[in-house]
């Protein structure tokens, strides 16, 4: 063979190369600077966090960014070429919305590359103070068209747009097709199956809702407790689950408890405790042009953010370079599996076919 035939990395044809999707920037969760590192360390495109106090919506005791360790995070990413994004993803309330705004001032000076905002009269204020900053629209937004999503482009310059967990793929290529807006999905974690930013479950049950104290289930209202029956979880004393001996527990949330249906059977009648995983869906979600990928899981520990970034970002280099060969390789799907919820995995509202 004539060594001019040869093909090389170097070499690729130009239809070939062109042929080749867009990488989407992995976007992966840092709730504290242990995890902010591991993430970085291990391939991610950016990571998102947010402070100590219920402007975002993980406001969980020991976990969160004071000003001297977002400082830290911040020139460590960037040092290593990743962006930050700071989330403020809850809503002001009408008595006080000093401490959002002061919040979003913070952001700005300490040099984040984007700040992930729901609400509009906080997007009004970005806009009024720092017209040159990215905004980005939260899932808490619930934005689930694109009509909702081009709104934001037009009144507040929302450059990039998380969509909610309920839409099908097919939904998803509908909304970028028509919006000029980037588009970020999530791609693994806890499963949402709420009309995101509108939820009001925990707040039935407990008296605080992540919309406005950043907490879905706060801490302080759950309790496990053995019984005779099985081990049991409740939240503000309200029996959420019961597990037999050797079941997987799920952290107790309303929407992912048993139900009493009928008074004829129980069971997880909403949605079960299990993670998203789409790297199945890979090759579908850069052909359609989705823009970057979110991991979920601020609330989980460096050991979690480093172990799934490091798989996705393997998965997604791979996808790239083969996008008609790719396939999800075993031990990637059994990596995620050792940390989802209820050890399982499913595609959530995506394989819906008939939407």
């Amino acid at each position: 063979m004539e060594p001019s035939t040869l093909l090389t990395d170097s070499a690729v044809p130009a239809d070939a190369a062109a042929a080749r999707p867009t990488p989407p920037e992995l976007v992966c969760p840092a709730g504290s600077l242990p995890a902010l590192k591991a993430a970085v360390d291990n391939g991610a495109s950016c990571v998102y966090l947010g402070l100590r106090d219920a402007t975002n919506a993980r406001n969980f005791a020991g976990l969160n960014f004071d000003e001297a360790a977002i400082g830290t995070g911040i020139r460590y990413a960037h040092e290593r070429g990743c962006k930050v994004f700071m989330a403020l993803n809850t809503y002001p309330q009408a008595s006080n919305p000093g401490p959002w705004r002061a919040a979003l001032d913070k952001a700005v000076d300490l040099g984040v590359d984007a700040v992930i905002l729901a609400d509009p009269g906080l997007m009004q204020y970005a806009v009024s103070r720092y017209p040159q900053l990215r905004l980005h629209l939260s899932v808490q937004g619930s934005a689930t068209n694109y009509d909702a999503i081009n709104f934001y482009r037009e009144q507040f310059g929302v450059v990039r747009a998380v969509l909610p967990r309920v839409l099908s793929l097919a939904q998803v290529e509908q909304v970028i097709d028509k919006t000029p807006v980037e588009i970020e999905v999530f791609g693994f974690g806890s499963l949402c199956v709420m009309v995101e930013g509108r939820c009001a479950l925990s707040s039935y049950v407990t008296g605080q809702a992540p919309n406005t104290h950043g907490v879905c289930s706060p801490p302080k209202a759950v309790r496990w407790q053995e019984t005779p029956k099985g081990l049991e979880s409740r939240l503000n004393g309200v029996l959420i689950d019961r597990y037999a001996e050797g079941e997987s527990a799920g952290y107790p949330t309303l929407c992912k408890g048993r139900f009493d249906v009928e008074q004829e059977e129980s069971y997880y009648a909403i949605e079960e405790p299990t993670s998203l995983n789409t790297l199945e869906l890979l090759p579908r979600l850069l052909k359609i042009g989705v823009r970057a990928i979110k991991i979920e899981g601020r609330q989980r520990s460096p050991a979690y953010v480093a172990q799934v970034t490091r798989v996705w970002r393997e998965a997604i280099d791979h996808c790239i370079t083969n996008p008609h060969r790719y396939a999800p390789k075993p031990a990637w799907m059994t990596s995620l599996d050792k940390v989802a919820e209820g050890q399982q995995h499913t595609l959530g509202a995506y394989h819906r076919p008939w939407k």
